[in-house]
């Protein structure tokens, strides 16, 4: 039996205070919130018109997988309040089970925590172009897809709605958030994806990089929110194919990005379709990652 189609305006009961291309969030009361990971698919920034099945739940239980496995590490955004609480209607509920969470309401922070073990994507290009990556210098002759000497805190700043995100020195982090919160940030993320690496190692997963997001909670006190160590955030290649010099294949929407990269489509609105056969081909790889991860 399959998960039943989820839309936000299925959901009347509470308000909906932000979506986002994958996520929606409703207010539950002034404290909390409900997030609700979508099928949403965006690429280069454009959420496309085709979902994948299935994606939001898997998502939802990987991302509640890492928040159990790191609570030690940093605190997080989860409460004690279940969907069912807060949520009356029965058909949505069904629609809500396994890709909704209720959580604790922060105040974000403007930007993205991200982690780099190995150069890829955009970190390879910066690197090509400049020899190093935001701002932090790297040995000459790496080449594409080599994990490096050592793990890096390359962070970017949250661009408004439908703009980009712009990678950033550690200094303009600094400048946003203040040292000693910036400082949280880099260590929590730092830590948390040395603990995740090693967890995926030992099950034949590389984690190449990863982005995380942080908030502050009533108290002022940091913690990680959103979803962590997923397909949609994080790069996760299989060791057994893994080499240099080439981008190896990986578990999240690398064949959906290779699909686009054949059209004559300038990556702004509206997102082309997808074949059928890309759409289940990316299903089947969020599945299968996240039961190498969790077991389950």
């Amino acid at each position: 039996m399959g998960i039943p189609p989820y839309h936000a305006d299925m959901l009347t009961e509470l308000p909906l205070v932000h979506q986002g291309k994958v996520r929606d969030s409703f207010a539950v009361g002034d404290d909390l919130l409900m997030i609700v990971a979508s099928d949403r698919l965006s690429a280069f920034d454009v959420v496309l018109p085709d979902p994948i099945p299935g994606k939001g739940a898997l998502l939802t239980q990987l991302s509640e997988f890492w928040f159990d496995h790191t609570e030690n590490l940093v605190a997080n955004h989860r409460s004690d309040v279940k969907v069912e609480d807060v949520v009356q209607d029965a058909e949505a509920r069904a629609a809500l089970k396994d890709r909704a969470v209720v959580v604790k309401r922060l105040k974000p922070l403007p930007l993205e925590a991200i982690v780099r073990g190995y150069i890829i994507g955009s970190g390879w290009k910066d690197y090509q172009r400049t020899g190093a990556i935001c701002g932090i210098p790297l040995p000459e002759g790496l080449e594409q897809a080599q994990q490096l000497p050592e793990v890096i805190f390359t962070p970017s700043s949250k661009a408004e709605a439908g703009e980009h995100d712009e990678n950033v020195n550690f200094e303009a982090i600094v400048e946003l958030v203040g040292t000693d919160l910036a400082e949280q940030v880099r260590k929590a993320s730092i830590d948390v994806y040395f603990h995740a690496a090693e967890h995926a190692r030992k099950r034949g997963i590389i984690i190449a990089d990863t982005k995380f997001e942080f908030g502050l909670d009533g108290e002022g006190r940091l913690r990680i929110m959103d979803e962590v160590l997923t397909p949609d955030s994080s790069r996760f290649w299989p060791a057994s194919k893994y080499r240099t010099g080439i981008s190896p294949p990986s578990f999240d929407k690398q064949r959906v990005r290779d699909y686009l990269e054949t059209l004559d489509w300038d990556k702004t609105p509206p997102g082309p379709r997808l074949p059928a056969e890309v759409i289940q081909a990316t299903a089947d790889s969020y599945r299968e990652v996240s039961r190498i991860l969790t077991g389950k």
